[in-house]
């Protein structure tokens, strides 16, 4: 189906099972094309102003009472994977850090979000200070394809956060709360998923990036409205 290219496309790698990495709104079209032979799916379909549906928004751009629930930061490293959690209405918190990689680094992350009630990821993207991205980027990105199948699969979302300079900004935020410097350097990636979730929060999501599977049935498993909801 031929459809209005996007204003900023985004390279995609060729595996046709990566899943697509969407921008929150998709100026100028009303469906998000799709790379291979399959139609677009009515999941990535949108408003005539080019908004995600509703179930897919993140939750900093939902009113608390109808789903903007906890979301679970996450700053990924070589060797070290900061997490933090927040809500919106209050600073975020520095959780832990997990010092795994590769598949058990991935159901970690699914079971830590799952435990602080968060329905989404929020992943550090690596950026230049021009906004360019970074080898580090892709090593991102293919990390977050993999994590928002297994999430779909329990109704979690996913998005990519833009972290720029937020290791700095985490450094003078453990000194402003007065965390000793003997141990700013064990929980310096917590801190650091505190300011990717602080300047998610405070931009109302507008920069976040969502990932999506390409299995229709996963999709459906995220856009359809939980019981609880019904009645909003």
């Amino acid at each position: 189906m031929a459809t209005a290219k996007p204003a900023a496309p985004m390279p995609l790698p060729r595996a046709a099972a990566f899943p697509r990495i969407l921008p929150l709104r998709l100026p100028g079209r009303q469906r998000a094309g799709i790379t291979g032979a399959s139609p677009p799916p009515t999941t990535c379909s949108g408003d005539t102003g080019g908004v995600l549906p509703a179930r897919l928004q993140p939750n900093a751009r939902r009113p608390l009472w109808h789903g903007g629930g906890f979301s679970l930061g996450v700053d990924l490293g070589a060797a070290r994977t900061g997490l933090a959690v927040g809500r919106g209405i209050t600073q975020p918190r520095p959780l832990t850090v997990l010092k795994l990689r590769g598949q058990k680094l991935e159901l970690m992350l699914l079971d830590v979000a799952q435990k602080q009630e968060a329905g989404e990821l929020i992943i550090g993207l690596p950026v230049s200070a021009d906004g360019r991205e970074t080898p580090q980027s892709n090593k991102v990105r293919s990390v977050a394809g993999r994590l928002a199948v297994q999430a779909a699969d329990r109704g979690l979302r996913v998005y990519l956060q833009d972290e720029h300079g937020t290791s700095v900004d985490a450094l003078h935020y453990m000194i402003s709360r007065g965390v000793k410097r003997s141990s700013r350097d064990d929980k310096s990636d917590a801190y650091a998923a505190v300011m990717i979730l602080d300047r998610y929060f405070l931009s109302s999501g507008q920069g976040a990036q969502i990932v999506l599977p390409r299995q229709q049935e996963l999709q459906d498993k995220l856009i359809a409205k939980p019981r609880q909801d019904a009645d909003i």
